[in-house]
């Protein structure tokens, strides 16, 4: 490939991405090969309780409340992860549905709207939250930001603990933000 074709695609993949972004679209982009690869890592960072991961040969599970290319993301990067040598599963999540057998869920900005009932069906379960949304508002216990075009996150501990979820400070430690820490 010559040179000015590799950069003619290369514009047209960021052009895409950041039409993509400013459109509200939140399929396909690589935004979201990154929060998947830390969705699928962040169960290695986090003591759940006993019972919670079920038997040695369950799969590690994630629920994904978006569109079908943001969960075929979340599956391609699944594929390749494990957390504590579970093989990771992931499963589309419709609005209302049962949160049971999951180990965490992800909510895009484009289901935002369904927030609030994925935190209160979460309440008190060891189900990890995890959201895309404005800081300052209702979000889960893990909290995506893109800073400079940088995927960051905070982290709210008072909902993880009451779940029964210890966070490992090694992840608190990369947190921009990290809430109720003592």
């Amino acid at each position: 490939m010559t040179m000015l074709l590799r950069r003619s695609v290369l514009l047209a993949l960021a052009l895409g991405c950041a039409a993509a972004r400013a459109a509200g679209d939140d399929d396909g982009n690589v935004e979201y090969q990154v929060k998947a690869a830390f969705v699928c890592k962040f169960g290695n960072y986090i003591d759940w309780p006993p019972h919670a991961l079920g038997n040695g040969g369950e799969p590690f599970r994630i629920g994904v409340l978006a569109s079908i290319g943001v969960v075929e993301e979340f599956r391609r990067t699944a594929a390749a992860s494990s957390v504590g040598g579970r093989p990771v599963d992931v499963k589309r999540l419709s609005r209302g549905e049962s949160l049971d057998g999951l180990h965490v869920v992800f909510v895009s900005r484009g289901m935002s709207a369904h927030t609030a009932d994925v935190i209160a069906a979460s309440q008190g379960r060891p189900v990890l939250t995890v959201t895309e949304l404005d800081p300052g508002g209702a979000t889960g216990m893990i909290n995506f930001v893109v800073i400079d075009d940088k995927v960051r996150f905070d982290v709210l501990l008072a909902p993880a603990v009451q779940s029964g979820l210890k966070i490992s400070v090694r992840l608190l430690g990369v947190a921009r933000r990290v809430e109720g820490r003592s």
